[in-house]
């Protein structure tokens, strides 16, 4: 009787601590453009959450890494899928950001992320700089993506203007490249990117060594770091390529009630396997990797947890 009293409480206690534009929904959560495994990995968090917490509603809602920590500050939403990189821009308020972040904390890091930039075996390309003058598709403004990409061009000194830009979700991008209109792909996602096997089903392509790019891109953010995908990825792809890299993790509103954040990190703990099923590279995460310290203060109620579990985090 405790624990369904305990639960019910703290159903009651969401619904009364968050102000929401929809009375259907308790949590909002923001995942991420479709065809990437924001969205899919937002289902499956919202299956397991409802479930750990009898009466809790939550809504997946389409997002994008920036855009969801924007939405989580601007109480929007109550929780979203981050990249570490413009999550530590949000809290500092540098651009694309206009003002500092407070009401962003972190729940969990959960994986490494990859920018990949993809171009056609054809097209002649063999560096950042041979776009000049050419088509290149990336995600929609104010996702992490083309705000890599963006950077990547300004670190080899090029505009979006020295090239044919366009931004559009990873199906259409696909299709760019398929029919010719665009010559190169940049996204930022897991490996493999289901949008690049499409791709490589239809085109032959390779990834751009994106070593030589390191130093100047940690000069724009130094959460920056090289990444390996290993060769055979994808098709005819067989040698191991260097990427950029950052963090993929989820934020809370800071005043999400400590009980409920609580709760849902440890369920994210509690089921990693299944959550691997969507993300292979979740497949060795532990509670010590989801605490590893990216530069964004913990919630309250995550601290609890990674304490119960032997780990001391930073909080806001």
């Amino acid at each position: 009787m405790k624990r369904h009293t305990t639960a019910a409480l703290l159903a009651l206690g969401i619904a009364a601590a968050i102000a929401t534009p929809a009375a259907s929904a308790d949590i909002r959560l923001m995942t991420g453009p479709q065809g990437g495994v924001w969205v899919p990995l937002g289902g499956q968090l919202k299956d397991l959450w409802e479930k750990a917490i009898p009466g809790l509603n939550v809504l997946s809602l389409p997002g994008a890494g920036i855009a969801n920590v924007r939405g989580v500050e601007e109480g929007k939403a109550h929780v979203g899928f981050g990249n570490s990189i413009s999550t530590v821009d949000a809290l500092a308020g540098r651009e694309p950001f206009t003002k500092p972040h407070k009401n962003v904390c972190n729940i969990a890091t959960l994986y490494p992320q990859y920018y990949q930039l993809v171009v056609r075996s054809d097209a002649n390309i063999n560096s950042v700089a041979d776009l000049k003058g050419r088509g290149v598709t990336t995600q929609q403004r104010g996702n992490t993506g083309e705000l890599i990409t963006k950077q990547l061009l300004q670190v080899h000194g090029l505009t979006y203007n020295d090239v044919k830009m366009s931004f559009v979700s990873y199906t259409d991008s696909v299709s760019q490249m398929q029919d010719g209109h665009a010559h190169a792909f940049g996204l930022g996602t897991a490996i493999p990117a289901g949008s690049v096997m499409d791709l490589a089903a239809a085109r032959d392509i390779k990834l751009l060594d994106l070593s030589g790019s390191l130093a100047g891109m940690k000069k724009l953010n130094p959460g920056y770091t090289l990444v390996t995908v290993p060769g055979k990825t994808y098709p005819k792809n067989d040698k191991d390529v260097q990427v950029i890299g950052y963090a993929t993790h989820l934020v809370a509103a800071c005043n999400l009630p400590e009980d409920t954040v609580y709760t849902m990190t440890k369920v994210i703990a509690q089921n990693i396997p299944q959550l691997a099923l969507l993300n292979k590279a979740m497949t060795k995460l532990t509670p010590k990797e989801m605490a590893e310290d990216i530069g964004v203060p913990f919630h309250k109620g995550a601290a609890r947890f990674y304490k119960e579990a032997g780990i001391n985090v930073a909080t806001n």
